[in-house]
């Protein structure tokens, strides 16, 4: 019999805790709940669960922190939660390595259709696949990634897109679709997003840039002879 997939949640508002709770219950979800972030690290250790929600504004230890620390040890998705309109605590969030983020307050619908997302994709890497284009490679298994010898440590959503790219070498992708097929779902057309990790990768990538600018169009992952425009 398949085990149920558990959520750490780690939100200290008790109303956002009992609506989270009866509504992952129902969908078939193990659920844990902690109110700050040191009992939310605890328990973490304790459950490792399938996915973790966490909330940004944190008694204890904020959510930026617990994100890091839990991103430090595990590749586990995490959705953080945000006060709507906080852009600098999204951005932060996922820098930190959160794969996902949503604002209050929000449908539960929306934060069902996002955890199947990102356990989906999860459940993709563990079937196992080593990509390589030039002198970059890329392991779904061990979720490595190297260019040139040299390891480059990406965050779930960097490699994802990685992935995603190096699935389709020489074709030039819209941003639109790399938010569908990445990101799991309609960002409300969001495509800047895309934009902040595509910059992301290129930092970390390095020298002879691999993601090139096709102007109006998207992206395409090939070789640096094609050229690139200097906008992100």
């Amino acid at each position: 019999m398949k085990q149920r997939p558990s959520v750490l949640i780690v939100e200290d508002e008790p109303g956002i805790v009992d609506f989270l709770e009866m509504g992952l219950r129902a969908e078939g979800f193990e659920v844990r709940s902690e109110g700050d972030g040191l009992r939310g690290l605890q328990a973490f250790d304790q459950l490792r669960p399938s996915l973790v929600i966490l909330d940004v504004m944190l008694p204890g230890l904020d959510g930026m922190a617990v994100c890091r620390q839990i991103r430090s040890q595990s590749r586990v998705p995490i959705i953080m939660l945000t006060v709507k309109g906080e852009v600098e605590s999204r951005v932060e969030g996922l820098t930190a390595g959160a794969d996902d983020y949503l604002s209050k307050p929000f449908r539960f619908e929306e934060l069902l259709a996002r955890i199947r997302a990102v356990l989906r994709r999860s459940d993709d890497g563990a079937a196992g696949e080593e990509l390589s284009f030039g002198d970059l490679h890329l392991s779904t298994v061990s979720r490595e990634v190297a260019r040139a010898g040299r390891t480059i440590q990406l965050t779930t959503r960097e490699f994802d897109l990685l992935a995603f790219l190096m699935r389709r070498p020489r074709q030039v992708l819209s941003k639109e679709t790399i938010l569908q097929q990445v990101w799991g779902y309609d960002f409300y057309g969001d495509t800047n997003i895309v934009e902040v990790y595509v910059r992301y990768l290129r930092q970390k990538l390095g020298e002879a840039p691999l993601i090139q600018t096709v102007r109006g169009a998207g992206y395409v992952l090939r070789e640096e002879a094609g050229g690139r425009d200097s906008d992100v």
